[in-house]
């Protein structure tokens, strides 16, 4: 018998998209807006995953396996999420633009994150809480 997920169907038949699985990430940013000096420049959105991803992958040096692991998600997933960050952090860096770290679906490290240079900012939460925006 096929899942619930994918007997799920819009009103015009189409089937509906699996819901995105919440990811994990450590902590949040200890600054949410960078922007260039002296400009009203537009802004592009960072997801909280994205940056959890680049600090695994850029930051810990963690290889895609173990990072994936870490984010508890697939490595294909978490290949998709990192090129997605390093397109948006590239696109802000080259063309002057603002860069908003926010929203995402994510849940904060419950335990121990096992974090190699960042374990002084883990923010431990006793209950799993999703954040979607």
């Amino acid at each position: 018998m096929k899942s619930k997920n994918y007997q799920r169907t819009r009103k015009g038949g189409g089937r509906m998209a699996r819901q995105t699985k919440c990811r994990r990430i450590c902590c949040l940013p200890k600054s949410t807006l960078f922007q260039p000096d002296g400009q009203d420049s537009p802004r592009l959105v960072l997801n909280l995953d994205e940056v959890e991803a680049l600090r695994l992958a850029d930051l810990e040096g963690l290889d895609q396996d173990t990072a994936a692991a870490r984010m508890e998600v697939s490595r294909a997933t978490f290949q998709r999420i990192l090129y997605s960050a390093r397109r948006t952090v590239a696109d802000a860096l080259v063309n002057g633009k603002a860069l908003e770290l926010k929203g995402g679906r994510y849940v904060l490290a419950q335990d121990h994150c096992q974090c190699e240079q960042s374990c002084v900012n883990c923010q431990f939460q006793c209950e799993r809480t999703d954040h979607h925006e």
